[in-house]
């Protein structure tokens, strides 16, 4: 009797280990598979600062294969560097991508946007920097901050573009709503366009609300602005203002030509220029002419002409 209890007992024992063992395959089985299987990336991804948890929730709703089982996987590889990493390919295993993850570095590359650009030069800096042959954006002209931005060599198109609008947005939207009070495109819009002219014509910060003024005085007693800084649009951005392009212009960006503000900004601005269109300086000004590395502000078309004989005088 004894004899069969341990018979059984034995029996019952080694059919425990062989599930066990089963189940172990099993295991190594699936894990070998999920490692191994092929998905599909962006080269460049942006690896936020926090916990393993929180950057594995970011990636997936940025559009990666990723879940909270890779974090065993993770953690066996390191951690993974914040910022923009390059993965150097788009196509990999899992397993790959989790080690390339852990273990990827940035070739960053400096990318400086400076107040009074246009878009048209900052995308061809982006494109030779960055090696992306065409390289536009869908953001309105004036929207791109003024900012040093570190990209990494790789990086799409799309991925730079929505960087940049982010970036941007997150930057206009508290300009926006400490000046304005909310967050309204369409009139924040109108401001940026007139910060746009005071970024092109201003000689320094302490006269942009004086710029400002000039700007809402002559529209407010239905002049023509007669702004040259308005024609510094797109691809004329460095281009010198003469006379035969004040003829020839055609374009709503001619001041000269046509009456009220441009249809579109004329170029990035800075926070000073902003607040400038925002709060103008509270003066009668209705010209000012350019006097060595300032401007002369008038009141008058006869006190403007004084200031210039003045100033050719000098």
């Amino acid at each position: 009797m004894n004899n069969e209890i341990n018979t059984t007992t034995k029996k019952y024992i080694v059919t425990k280990i062989i599930a066990a063992i089963e189940g172990l395959l099993l295991f190594i089985i699936f894990i070998l598979f999920y490692l191994t299987r092929d998905i599909e990336t962006y080269r460049v991804i942006y690896v936020p600062k926090g916990s393993t948890n929180y950057t594995i929730k970011v990636l997936q709703k940025s559009g990666e294969d990723i879940n909270l089982f890779d974090k065993i996987f993770i953690r066996m590889f390191g951690y993974p560097q914040a910022g923009w990493i390059d993965l150097k390919e788009t196509k990999m295993t899992k397993l790959d991508f989790l080690f390339r993850l852990t273990n990827s570095k940035a070739a960053l590359v400096k990318v400086t946007i400076i107040p009074g650009e246009t878009n048209y030069f900052i995308y061809k800096q982006i494109e030779r920097k960055l090696k992306l042959p065409g390289f536009k954006c869908n953001i309105d002209e004036g929207f791109i901050k003024p900012d040093t931005y570190f990209l990494p060599i790789g990086m799409q198109k799309q991925r730079a573009c929505e960087y940049l609008y982010n970036k941007s947005l997150r930057w206009h939207k508290e300009i926006s709503e400490k000046f304005l009070g909310v967050w309204n495109y369409k009139v924040y819009k109108q401001k940026l366009i007139i910060a746009s002219i005071i970024q092109k014509e201003a000689a320094n910060v302490k006269e942009m609300p004086f710029i400002s003024a000039v700007i809402y005085n002559r529209l407010k007693k239905r002049m023509k602005l007669q702004m040259d800084g308005a024609l510094n649009y797109g691809k004329y951005s460095h281009i010198k203002i003469t006379s035969s392009r004040l003829r020839n212009d055609k374009s709503k960006y001619n001041t000269y030509r046509y009456y009220g503000l441009p249809p579109e900004p004329i170029c990035v601005v800075s926070k000073e220029a902003i607040k400038a269109a925002f709060f103008p300086a509270k003066v009668k000004y209705l010209y000012f002419v350019k006097c060595g590395k300032k401007h002369l502000f008038s009141v008058s078309y006869s006190q403007h002409l004084k200031k210039i004989k003045k100033c050719n005088f000098k």
